[in-house]
């Protein structure tokens, strides 16, 4: 029995699944940065990418300028249809169940 990787490549994707979407990328470090231009320049204006980080984060300013609206995890949860949790494990529950799971 064999077990081989199916490998997907940019044709086998349907992004038009996303349009018309908001999606929240909780977290602004090395994955959340990286998620979140990805989704960007993949959905360009066909979805919007928005970023929720905890108050004071130091993210904040840096996905700013990065052209992203950023909001508390609470209000972008509020906002999304699509969430993406990426920020460190030691503090992913707590931010669910306080910021993300009431909305």
């Amino acid at each position: 029995m064999e077990n081989s990787a199916k490998v997907f490549y940019q044709e086998d994707c349907d992004l038009s699944l996303l349009y018309g979407k908001t999606i929240a990328v909780i977290g602004y470090g090395s994955q959340g940065h990286a998620h979140a231009l990805n989704a960007k320049e993949s959905l360009g204006e066909n979805a919007r990418v928005i970023i929720g980080l905890y108050e004071g984060s130091k993210s904040w300013d840096k996905a700013v300028k990065q052209g992203f609206e950023v909001f508390t995890a609470a209000e972008a949860a509020k906002q999304a249809d699509i969430i993406m949790i990426l920020i460190n494990d030691e503090k992913q529950a707590s931010m669910y169940k306080n910021d993300i799971e009431p909305n």
